[in-house]
């Protein structure tokens, strides 16, 4: 362990954030363009990058942790406490570039998922108004989709990252 493999760590959790940005807007494009027969997979989608995210958080914490006891800080040490104490060299640079980085993704990430929420809400209450947005749906059709929203809408929930904007040195929400 060490300020590498704590590099290399935030360089993958980046990468999945990055794909769980993708595959919200993907979802939203669908949403948008009436294609609601994806709205199950894309959510699956979803899901699946966010199972990946927690594997990578989990691997950022460890290396971090590893690399603030090196450098003499407690292990719970923030991202911007191990850039203050980083020593000569050009680590300091590198781990506030991640943190830049992830800072922008989490912040695109927000402005996504609440434009997916905002989408998915409409969609919910079209359809419990009883006028689904494309088509006619038979019974069954409506309450399939009323199920396949409510879960897009709680796989959209999960995906907030406090964990991450927390070692970020960001208020988490």
């Amino acid at each position: 362990m060490g300020a590498g493999d704590l590099s290399a760590a935030l360089w993958q959790e980046r990468r999945q954030l990055e794909v769980l940005l993708f595959r919200l807007e993907t979802q939203q494009l669908h949403v948008e363009a009436g294609n609601l027969r994806w709205l199950g997979f894309t959510a699956a989608e979803v899901a699946d990058v966010l199972d990946r995210l927690r594997f990578e958080a989990l691997a950022r914490s460890v290396e971090s942790a590893g690399v603030a006891v090196e450098w003499g800080l407690p292990p719970e040490t923030s991202l911007p406490g191990l850039i203050g104490v980083a020593p000569p060299g050009p680590w300091a640079e590198i781990l506030s570039e991640h943190r830049t980085g992830l800072q922008d993704l989490l912040g695109r990430l927000g402005n996504a998922v609440r434009a997916g929420r905002n989408s998915l809400e409409a969609v919910r209450l079209t359809v419990a108004a009883g006028a689904p947005p494309a088509g006619t749906f038979s019974e069954l059709d409506q309450l399939t989709l009323t199920g396949t929203v409510e879960h897009a809408l709680a796989v959209i929930g999960q995906t907030g990252q406090p964990h991450l904007a927390e070692y970020l040195g960001n208020s988490p929400g």
